[in-house]
């Protein structure tokens, strides 16, 4: 069955890169998250400004495929879940890291994968967990920015990049 997660994990071209080399992942695209109600299709400048919006990647998959609990785990494996406002060398409240979610029934399992990550590391994680308020599709040229820019910079380690062991077709 299909579901959708959005993930905020810092810059969104690293993140959406990520993703796309698992099996069950059916599509993604970036954009703005939660950002203030009336602030509505906002711009990368917009965001750059401190718009509130957080660089976020919706994430289409098939859950007979892959679980969200395998997703979240492959999150934070990208993302340093204790920093606030910064992944990498960017900085600001549009790096920011949030799971948001449209359906309540993914709520436990994020909330065990949140408590299983901070027994992990000793630490209060500082990713958000909230409903998704809003998204809004960011421009053309963020859409699989790595892919059409390869040495483009990415705070995801380049070889997290190719950890699946095939590309979905």
């Amino acid at each position: 069955m299909e579901k959708v997660i959005y993930l905020a994990g810092g810059c969104f071209w690293g993140t959406q890169k990520f993703f796309e080399q698992f099996d069950g992942i059916k599509d993604t695209e970036a954009g703005y998250a939660n950002g203030p109600a009336d602030f509505s299709n906002p711009t990368y400048k917009d965001v750059c400004n401190d718009s509130g919006h957080a660089e976020t990647v919706k994430i289409v998959y098939d859950d007979s495929v892959i679980s969200l609990t395998q997703i979240l785990e492959y999150y934070f494996m990208i993302i340093d879940p204790t920093s606030v406002n910064r992944q990498g060398e960017d900085e600001g409240i549009q790096y920011r890291t949030g799971i948001y979610y449209i359906d309540e029934a993914q709520l436990p399992e994020i909330n065990k994968a949140m408590k299983q990550e901070s027994d992990r590391i000793g630490k209060k994680l500082a990713v958000e967990v909230k409903p998704l308020k809003n998204f809004w599709l960011a421009e053309e040229y963020h859409q699989n920015y790595l892919d059409k820019n390869p040495k483009g910079y990415c705070h995801v380690p380049l070889n997290l990049l190719h950890i699946a062991d095939g590309k979905k077709g």
